[in-house]
């Protein structure tokens, strides 16, 4: 591994951290109002606290892949039942579900040749990867009632069921 790129490309490669980081931006614009900024902010922040603990190994994580593979099930869920939970709610899901993610890039971490880029990286593809479903979220919404955003949610939640299951 490498520094920034490997760093970069690893939420756009691995599908199973891209679909929950687009699920994350699909949720927030689905949601509308401060949650269309406020999800999306929160998890790479949160995220990074997982990565810490992940690199650092304060203390042990189990079933980290479970947790993901959850994160992916539950945030397509609710895209797919268009839940309009309140913004404390959501963000709590969101923070819960970004350590997994955080830890699994902090364990990652140590291995790469350049950490501090490699962690810049990762952040930095996450947060477009966030926009990119904001973006896709007010889109789709505006068709159909929203009902392909809903239909995109219901497919995220078939994947998240391939890694839980897998």
């Amino acid at each position: 591994m490498g520094g920034f790129g490997s760093g970069f490309e690893h939420p756009l490669l691995g599908f199973d951290h891209f679909l929950a980081m687009l699920a994350v931006g699909l949720w927030g614009a689905q949601m509308g109002g401060r949650a269309v900024w406020s999800l999306p902010a929160t998890f790479p922040m949160i995220m990074c606290l997982g990565g810490i603990v992940g690199m650092t190994e304060m203390f042990p994580i189990p079933y980290m892949e479970l947790g993901i593979a959850l994160s992916i099930i539950v945030l397509g869920g609710a895209i797919a039942a268009a839940w309009k939970a309140g913004e404390a709610v959501a963000l709590v899901i969101i923070a819960f579900f970004a350590i997994f993610h955080g830890y699994a890039h902090g364990q990652e971490l140590p291995l790469a040749a350049d950490p501090a880029a490699y962690a810049v990286g990762f952040v930095v593809a996450t947060g477009l990867i966030h926009v990119a479903g904001v973006g896709l979220g007010l889109v789709l919404g505006r068709f159909y009632d929203g009902k392909l955003t809903r239909a995109l949610g219901g497919a995220i939640v078939l994947c998240g069921l391939y890694y839980l299951i897998r």
